[in-house]
């Protein structure tokens, strides 16, 4: 059989390619309101034939993608171990850590690290202690990144293309605080980038305020950002910012180093 004839085949008998698109629809139906849902609610929110999705499920369980401990699929275990290789949770995770452990020892509110993936910020990492916030996204969730503290921090520091692609994907409205025009972004990201770190009052969440600062990589290129997020009353721009910015610069430069000390080339020996 010639490849082509082959892949054709592939994609009608869902051996390939499109047992692939079906089992990623499937992972893409869980997020983190809908962590565990029953076959009824999966085929909802796949877009799937229940007969595919079934037949599907049951080969992503057996990979261990997938599990079902009673009526209701979840994702597997075997997703979580492959997680903590993706170099943003690995190297990143790893070389930051630290400081988040500092700042909320010093702020004794949440702190996160994110970085933009797309339009919104990925959370990384978060620290709550025994004083968790309910309302903020969970480590692997996504929040807007135009009236968010981490957004604008990284945004601030980001090439036009990328602002441009937030403004366009919307400006939502989140709460009455909510920057919702490109003028008014646009002046703030000049306002972060003069001060060293951005301000989220009550933007994202009624009552909740963040102060973040961006990190950069070893070529000086912004990467990610660290946060203080925490009750308005708790979290003081004045008070908190340096702390923030400095815990971002101590931050940069041990992931700079890691990533340094990786992508340098080895000198060449001189032949004998």
């Amino acid at each position: 059989m010639s490849p082509t004839a082959r892949d054709s085949r592939s994609d009608e008998d869902g051996s390939a390619s499109g047992a692939l698109e079906r089992a990623a629809a499937i992972l893409d139906a869980f997020d983190a309101t809908h962590r565990e849902l029953p076959l009824a609610r999966l085929v909802e929110r796949s877009g799937l034939p229940r007969s595919t999705v079934h037949r599907t499920a049951a080969r992503m369980i057996e990979l261990g993608w997938l599990d079902k401990p009673g009526d209701k699929y979840r994702i597997g275990t075997r997703l979580f171990e492959l997680s903590g290789l993706v170099p943003v949770r690995h190297e990143l995770r790893e070389a930051v850590l630290p400081y988040l452990q500092d700042l909320y020892a010093a702020a004794r509110t949440t702190v996160q690290l994110g970085v933009l993936d797309g339009t919104q910020v990925l959370v990384v990492e978060k620290i709550s202690g025994h004083r968790q916030l309910p309302m903020l996204d969970q480590v692997g969730g996504f929040i807007p990144a135009h009236c968010s503290g981490l957004g604008r921090a990284i945004l601030a520091w980001s090439d036009a293309g990328t602002v441009g692609a937030v403004v366009a994907a919307g400006l939502t409205r989140r709460t009455p605080r909510t920057i919702t025009t490109a003028e008014a972004l646009e002046r703030e990201l000049a306002t972060v980038h003069e001060r060293g770190w951005a301000y989220d009052r009550e933007e994202g969440n009624a009552g909740i305020s963040c102060v973040a600062a961006p990190i950069f990589d070893f070529t000086g290129n912004v990467t990610a950002a660290l946060s203080v997020t925490g009750p308005s009353a708790a979290v003081l721009p004045d008070r908190i910012g340096p702390a923030v910015r400095m815990a971002a610069a101590a931050a940069s430069r041990a992931y700079a180093a890691r990533r340094w000390a990786v992508a340098r080339p080895r000198p060449e020996l001189p032949s004998q």
